[in-house]
């Protein structure tokens, strides 16, 4: 009997301890002792102008030839119709001198100094074909485009005019919002009867120049 109640009590004991676990309050949540104070930084967006339209003055070298390499400047406008591709308007002058004949033979010229007079005026269509960034001591960057570009026009020389096809490659890079610098060399394909001969002839143009959109 003694050990009946002995049972009888530790089943108790037992019953109750575990009663008051399982009903007793639930463990406390760990408390957060790091509270993040986090600043938000501000970054600026990139200031491109969003206009389509390009214009500024450009010099060179053109090469003309049977003549010398001259000087040449103009001007051009541009309208960027996407951002891969745009239509450009140029118009450019320079002036001849003595070809290699009259300055070999020393007689008398073979045209006259209003003849020698250069002009042109294309309209052409360009393809930025290599659009990308260029990074300056690891600090700032420059939007840059390589752009292929090629269309037709006139030729004023000699005194005539001469139908002209304009093929060539340019390097376009964007110094602020608005403003952008330009290296250019184009190629000026004409036909004309300057010797007596119709020959087709190559005159190659390197020029530099700065532009504006607006």
């Amino acid at each position: 009997m003694e050990n009946w109640n002995k049972c009888i009590f530790l089943t108790a004991a037992l019953c109750g301890a575990g009663s008051g676990q399982a009903f007793g309050e639930p463990p406390e949540q760990p408390r957060q002792v790091v509270h993040p104070d986090i600043e938000r930084r501000e970054i600026p967006r990139i200031a491109i102008d969003t206009e389509n339209f390009e214009l500024g003055p450009y010099a060179g070298i053109i090469s003309i030839q049977d003549f010398n390499s001259e000087v040449v400047y103009g001007l051009r406008g541009a309208w960027h119709v996407t951002e891969d591709f745009f239509f450009e308007a140029n118009y450019g002058v320079s002036e001849a001198d003595l070809t290699s004949y009259e300055k070999l033979s020393g007689g008398v010229p073979l045209f006259s100094d209003d003849e020698r007079d250069y002009s042109y005026y294309n309209l052409s269509l360009g393809w930025n074909i290599l659009p990308g960034e260029i990074f300056v001591f690891d600090k700032y960057a420059f939007k840059s485009d390589f752009y292929f570009i090629g269309g037709a026009g006139n030729t004023r020389f000699l005194g005539d005019n001469w139908f002209t096809v304009t093929l060539g490659a340019g390097y376009r890079l964007l110094l602020n919002d608005s403003v952008t610098w330009r290296l250019d060399i184009r190629d000026h394909i004409y036909d004309r009867e300057a010797f007596g001969a119709r020959e087709t002839t190559n005159n190659i143009e390197w020029s530099t120049g700065l532009t504006f959109f607006f």
